[in-house]
C-alpha cells in the first residue's frame, strides 16, 4: 500500500501559490521601465541667431550695510544717503528690478535703518531683504 500512495495523485499543500502573481508583476515592471524612457520625445529646433543677444543672467544683489556708528556702505564702499540714492537710481536705470539686502548692526539707531528703507521705497525697489544673524 505504501507503493500505491507514491504513484497516486498528489495532494496540494495549503496556502496561496504566488508564482504567477510575481511573474505578472515582473512583466508589468519591465513594460513600465521601457515606456517611461520613450514617452517624452525631444523636439529638435534650430534657433535663429540674434545680432544683439541679451544675456539671461540674474542681476547682482546690492548690499547696503549700516555699521554701529551709523555709517552707510554700498557694497563695502562708504556713501552718504544722497550718494546712495543716486547710485541706486543709476543701477535701477540699467537693471529695473534688482535685489537689495540691508544689513544693520544690532546697536545701530533704528531711525537710520528706517531712513535707508524709506529711500528704497522712494526709488521703488521691490526686492528688499533684511539680513539677520543666527540665534546663539
Amino acid at each position: 500500500m505504501a507503493i500505491a500512495a507514491k504513484f497516486g495523485p498528489k495532494k496540494r499543500a495549503g496556502g496561496i501559490n504566488i508564482t504567477p502573481f510575481v511573474d505578472v508583476l515582473l512583466v508589468v515592471l519591465v513594460i513600465f521601465i521601457l515606456t517611461s524612457n520613450a514617452s517624452v520625445p525631444g523636439i529638435r529646433v534650430d534657433l535663429p541667431k540674434a545680432s544683439s543677444a541679451v544675456p539671461l543672467e540674474k542681476p547682482k544683489t546690492k548690499a547696503i550695510t549700516i555699521d554701529n556708528a551709523g555709517q552707510v556702505f554700498l557694497d563695502a564702499y562708504p556713501v552718504t544717503l544722497p550718494e546712495l540714492e543716486s547710485r541706486l537710481r543709476t543701477e535701477k536705470a540699467l537693471t529695473p528690478d534688482f535685489p537689495v539686502i540691508v544689513r544693520g548692526d544690532a546697536s545701530v539707531q533704528y531711525a537710520k535703518v528706517v531712513e535707508v528703507l524709506d529711500l528704497l521705497r522712494r526709488i521703488e525697489l521691490n526686492q528688499i531683504g533684511l539680513v539677520t544673524g543666527k540665534p546663539a
